[in-house]
Protein backbone atom coordinates (compact mmCIF):
# COMPACT_ATOMS: atom_id res chain seq x y z
CA UNK A 1 0.00 0.00 0.00
CA UNK A 2 3.11 2.51 0.43
CA UNK A 3 3.63 2.06 -3.18
CA UNK A 4 0.34 2.13 -4.47
CA UNK A 5 0.60 6.07 -5.38
CA UNK A 6 4.00 6.26 -6.46
CA UNK A 7 3.36 6.30 -10.62
CA UNK A 8 1.70 9.51 -9.71
CA UNK A 9 4.69 11.13 -8.64
CA UNK A 10 5.85 13.24 -11.36
CA UNK A 11 2.74 14.10 -12.58
CA UNK A 12 1.76 15.32 -9.35
CA UNK A 13 3.79 16.63 -6.78
CA UNK A 14 4.07 14.59 -3.42
CA UNK A 15 2.46 18.08 -1.65
CA UNK A 16 -0.41 17.49 -4.49
CA UNK A 17 -0.74 14.04 -3.64
CA UNK A 18 -1.22 14.27 -0.24
CA UNK A 19 -4.13 17.49 -0.70
CA UNK A 20 -6.18 15.44 -3.06
CA UNK A 21 -6.70 13.09 0.07
CA UNK A 22 -8.30 15.77 1.34
CA UNK A 23 -10.49 16.51 -1.24
CA UNK A 24 -14.04 15.50 -1.17
CA UNK A 25 -16.26 15.42 -4.84
CA UNK A 26 -19.66 14.54 -5.66
CA UNK A 27 -20.74 12.56 -8.82
CA UNK A 28 -24.16 13.27 -9.98
CA UNK A 29 -24.75 10.21 -12.27
CA UNK A 30 -23.13 6.58 -11.89
CA UNK A 31 -23.76 5.57 -15.62
CA UNK A 32 -21.45 5.46 -18.32
CA UNK A 33 -19.40 9.00 -17.04
CA UNK A 34 -20.07 8.80 -13.82
CA UNK A 35 -18.57 5.17 -13.30
CA UNK A 36 -15.77 6.37 -15.10
CA UNK A 37 -14.81 9.46 -13.33
CA UNK A 38 -15.43 7.85 -9.93
CA UNK A 39 -12.72 5.34 -10.82
CA UNK A 40 -10.03 7.51 -12.05
CA UNK A 41 -10.69 9.94 -9.19
CA UNK A 42 -10.66 6.47 -6.99
CA UNK A 43 -7.47 5.63 -8.37
CA UNK A 44 -5.41 8.74 -8.38
CA UNK A 45 -6.28 9.25 -4.42
CA UNK A 46 -8.77 11.60 -4.15
CA UNK A 47 -9.82 11.59 -0.36
CA UNK A 48 -14.00 11.39 -0.62
CA UNK A 49 -16.52 10.86 -3.19
CA UNK A 50 -20.12 10.74 -3.11
CA UNK A 51 -22.38 9.45 -5.47
CA UNK A 52 -25.77 10.15 -6.47
CA UNK A 53 -27.96 7.92 -8.63
CA UNK A 54 -31.68 6.64 -8.18
CA UNK A 55 -31.33 4.62 -10.91
CA UNK A 56 -31.09 0.62 -11.44
CA UNK A 57 -28.73 -1.25 -14.18
CA UNK A 58 -30.65 -2.54 -17.51
CA UNK A 59 -29.66 -4.20 -19.95
CA UNK A 60 -28.88 -1.76 -22.51
CA UNK A 61 -26.44 -0.45 -19.94
CA UNK A 62 -24.55 -3.34 -20.78
CA UNK A 63 -22.80 -1.65 -23.73
CA UNK A 64 -20.65 1.22 -21.83
CA UNK A 65 -21.16 1.24 -18.62
CA UNK A 66 -18.21 -0.05 -16.33
CA UNK A 67 -20.30 -1.43 -13.57
CA UNK A 68 -22.86 -3.02 -15.35
CA UNK A 69 -23.11 -6.74 -15.59
CA UNK A 70 -24.98 -9.35 -16.12
CA UNK A 71 -25.34 -10.60 -12.71
CA UNK A 72 -26.50 -7.06 -10.99
CA UNK A 73 -28.95 -5.90 -13.88
CA UNK A 74 -32.01 -4.49 -11.87
CA UNK A 75 -29.68 -3.42 -9.12
CA UNK A 76 -29.09 0.36 -8.03
CA UNK A 77 -26.48 1.70 -9.90
CA UNK A 78 -25.01 4.13 -6.66
CA UNK A 79 -24.22 1.32 -4.21
CA UNK A 80 -23.27 -1.02 -7.46
CA UNK A 81 -20.67 1.84 -7.54
CA UNK A 82 -19.29 2.06 -4.13
CA UNK A 83 -18.73 -1.66 -4.37
CA UNK A 84 -16.41 -1.45 -6.94
CA UNK A 85 -14.61 1.56 -5.73
CA UNK A 86 -13.83 -0.55 -2.07
CA UNK A 87 -12.69 -3.09 -4.05
CA UNK A 88 -9.97 -0.87 -5.67
CA UNK A 89 -9.72 1.27 -2.65
CA UNK A 90 -10.77 -0.22 0.82
CA UNK A 91 -9.73 2.87 2.71
CA UNK A 92 -11.98 5.02 0.16
CA UNK A 93 -14.53 7.37 2.36
CA UNK A 94 -17.40 6.84 -0.38
CA UNK A 95 -21.30 7.91 0.87
CA UNK A 96 -24.00 6.71 -1.22
CA UNK A 97 -27.47 8.91 -2.40
CA UNK A 98 -29.81 6.08 -4.19
CA UNK A 99 -31.95 8.83 -5.33
CA UNK A 100 -32.51 11.38 -8.31
CA UNK A 101 -31.49 14.62 -7.74
CA UNK A 102 -34.30 17.10 -7.02
CA UNK A 103 -35.33 20.85 -6.03
CA UNK A 104 -36.22 19.71 -2.78
CA UNK A 105 -33.16 17.19 -2.02
CA UNK A 106 -29.94 19.12 -4.42
CA UNK A 107 -28.64 21.64 -1.28
CA UNK A 108 -28.82 18.90 1.05
CA UNK A 109 -26.99 16.38 -1.34
CA UNK A 110 -24.65 18.87 -2.78
CA UNK A 111 -23.02 20.91 0.07
CA UNK A 112 -19.94 20.28 2.27
CA UNK A 113 -18.10 18.80 -1.06
CA UNK A 114 -15.28 20.62 -2.74
CA UNK A 115 -16.12 19.80 -6.60
CA UNK A 116 -19.10 18.70 -8.13
CA UNK A 117 -19.44 16.39 -11.11
CA UNK A 118 -22.19 16.43 -14.32
CA UNK A 119 -22.68 12.74 -15.25
CA UNK A 120 -26.12 13.70 -16.12
CA UNK A 121 -28.05 11.97 -19.14
CA UNK A 122 -30.92 14.99 -18.86
CA UNK A 123 -30.93 18.50 -19.51
CA UNK A 124 -33.42 19.72 -16.59
CA UNK A 125 -31.22 18.14 -13.93
CA UNK A 126 -27.81 19.50 -15.21
CA UNK A 127 -29.24 22.76 -15.17
CA UNK A 128 -30.73 22.02 -11.40
CA UNK A 129 -26.71 20.86 -10.64
CA UNK A 130 -25.64 23.92 -11.91
CA UNK A 131 -27.93 26.32 -9.91
CA UNK A 132 -27.10 24.75 -6.79
CA UNK A 133 -24.12 24.20 -7.52
CA UNK A 134 -23.43 28.59 -7.73
CA UNK A 135 -25.41 28.98 -4.50
CA UNK A 136 -23.52 26.62 -2.30
CA UNK A 137 -19.87 27.96 -4.47
CA UNK A 138 -18.89 25.23 -5.70
CA UNK A 139 -17.19 24.69 -9.36
CA UNK A 140 -18.45 21.60 -11.60
CA UNK A 141 -17.13 19.45 -14.65
CA UNK A 142 -19.81 19.56 -16.85
CA UNK A 143 -19.97 16.24 -19.66
CA UNK A 144 -21.69 15.04 -22.25
CA UNK A 145 -22.21 12.33 -24.54
CA UNK A 146 -23.52 11.48 -27.98
CA UNK A 147 -22.51 8.83 -30.78
CA UNK A 148 -19.00 9.01 -30.79
CA UNK A 149 -18.78 12.80 -29.79
CA UNK A 150 -18.32 14.27 -26.44
CA UNK A 151 -18.09 17.98 -24.60
CA UNK A 152 -16.21 19.04 -21.28
CA UNK A 153 -16.38 22.07 -19.50
CA UNK A 154 -15.57 23.56 -16.20
CA UNK A 155 -18.57 25.68 -14.55
CA UNK A 156 -17.58 28.04 -11.75
CA UNK A 157 -20.23 29.90 -9.70
CA UNK A 158 -21.98 32.69 -11.37
CA UNK A 159 -20.51 31.41 -14.72
CA UNK A 160 -23.90 29.27 -15.74
CA UNK A 161 -22.20 28.34 -19.02
CA UNK A 162 -24.70 25.33 -19.07
CA UNK A 163 -27.32 27.57 -18.70
CA UNK A 164 -26.10 29.32 -22.06
CA UNK A 165 -25.58 25.76 -23.40
CA UNK A 166 -28.98 24.11 -23.28
CA UNK A 167 -32.08 26.11 -23.40
CA UNK A 168 -34.45 25.03 -20.55
CA UNK A 169 -37.13 23.72 -22.08
CA UNK A 170 -34.88 21.34 -24.44
CA UNK A 171 -36.44 18.08 -24.44
CA UNK A 172 -33.95 15.30 -23.97
CA UNK A 173 -33.62 12.09 -25.61
CA UNK A 174 -32.04 8.87 -25.46
CA UNK A 175 -28.69 8.99 -27.73
CA UNK A 176 -26.87 6.76 -29.16
CA UNK A 177 -23.52 5.98 -27.17
CA UNK A 178 -21.13 3.21 -27.84
CA UNK A 179 -18.76 1.97 -25.46
CA UNK A 180 -15.37 4.36 -25.94
CA UNK A 181 -17.24 8.07 -25.79
CA UNK A 182 -18.29 7.80 -21.95
CA UNK A 183 -14.85 6.38 -21.37
CA UNK A 184 -13.17 9.09 -23.20
CA UNK A 185 -15.10 12.35 -21.63
CA UNK A 186 -14.84 10.68 -18.22
CA UNK A 187 -11.08 10.86 -18.63
CA UNK A 188 -11.03 14.46 -19.49
CA UNK A 189 -13.30 15.44 -16.42
CA UNK A 190 -10.95 13.07 -14.12
CA UNK A 191 -8.09 15.37 -15.50
CA UNK A 192 -9.91 18.90 -15.16
CA UNK A 193 -11.23 17.75 -11.80
CA UNK A 194 -7.53 17.25 -10.57
CA UNK A 195 -6.98 20.43 -12.08
CA UNK A 196 -9.77 22.36 -10.36
CA UNK A 197 -8.77 20.84 -6.50
CA UNK A 198 -4.99 21.69 -7.10
CA UNK A 199 -5.52 24.80 -8.09
CA UNK A 200 -4.00 24.45 -11.35
CA UNK A 201 -4.05 27.23 -14.22
CA UNK A 202 -5.05 26.03 -17.70
CA UNK A 203 -8.75 24.56 -17.00
CA UNK A 204 -11.48 24.38 -19.40
CA UNK A 205 -13.28 27.17 -18.09
CA UNK A 206 -15.64 29.39 -20.18
CA UNK A 207 -14.73 26.94 -22.95
CA UNK A 208 -16.28 24.02 -24.15
CA UNK A 209 -13.95 20.88 -26.01
CA UNK A 210 -15.97 19.51 -28.36
CA UNK A 211 -13.99 16.23 -29.84
CA UNK A 212 -15.21 14.34 -32.62
CA UNK A 213 -13.83 10.40 -32.39
CA UNK A 214 -15.27 9.38 -35.57
CA UNK A 215 -13.19 11.57 -37.53
CA UNK A 216 -10.09 12.66 -34.61
CA UNK A 217 -11.20 16.29 -34.66
CA UNK A 218 -10.62 18.01 -31.39
CA UNK A 219 -11.74 21.86 -30.79
CA UNK A 220 -11.87 23.99 -27.84
CA UNK A 221 -14.65 26.74 -28.08
CA UNK A 222 -14.25 30.24 -25.91
CA UNK A 223 -17.68 31.40 -24.75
Amino acid sequence: MNHRYERNIGALTQAEQELLACKRALIIGCGGLGCYVAEFLARIGLGHLTLVDGDVFIESNLNRQLNSLETNLGQSKAPEAKKRLLMVRSDLSVEVFDAFLTEENASEVLKDHDLIIDALDNIKTRLLAEKTASLLKIPLIHGAVEGWNAQISVVFPGDFTLSRLYPEEYESVKPSVPSFTPAFCASIQAAEAVKVLLGRKNILRKKLLIADLQHGNFDIIEL
